[in-house]
């Protein structure tokens, strides 16, 4: 994987980012942990932002862990060139990589246990994007970026 990856969760999705975080310092050399650092209860736009700044900048790809991870998706998306997307499975992880490049993964925090987020994380980080016919779409996405961009 080239750049970073930045990682990020609510309180509601401490417990399974800590298990990840714990995971992947195993295997991925670059990781940075945004937080939040404990259960406490906290606002999942700040981390979600924090990691899909750096998305959106080119450092790197994303994961992002609350709750039911709608509203951390929403934030994520907000930020030109974030595709960010909710995989519940490993088969949608291999899918938002290869059919739509995304380059953040969200997470249910309530929803997912930690052996199964792992195997996501994996087919996530280790699907390649298509092209071809999907990268005609994804640029589609770049131009209404740019389109609806208020000035």
């Amino acid at each position: 994987m080239e750049g970073k990856l930045f990682i990020g969760s609510d309180h509601a999705g401490f417990d399974l980012k800590e298990e990840l975080v714990a995971r992947l310092r195993k295997s991925v050399i670059d990781l940075d942990d945004v937080g939040t650092y404990s259960a406490d209860s906290c606002d999942y736009p700040d981390f979600a932002a924090q990691v899909a700044r750096n998305v959106s900048n080119g450092s790197g790809r994303g994961i992002l862990v609350c709750g039911s991870g709608i509203g951390m998706s929403i934030v994520a998306n907000k930020f030109k060139g974030v595709r960010a997307a909710l995989c519940l499975d490993e088969d949608t992880a291999r899918l938002a990589r290869q059919h739509n490049d995304a380059n953040v993964l969200v997470l249910a925090g309530r929803k997912t246990a930690p052996e199964a987020a792992e195997k996501i994380v994996q087919v996530f980080l280790a699907t390649p994007f298509e092209g071809g016919r999907h990268g005609r779409r994804v640029d589609k996405i770049g131009e209404l970026e740019e389109r609806l961009r208020p000035a």
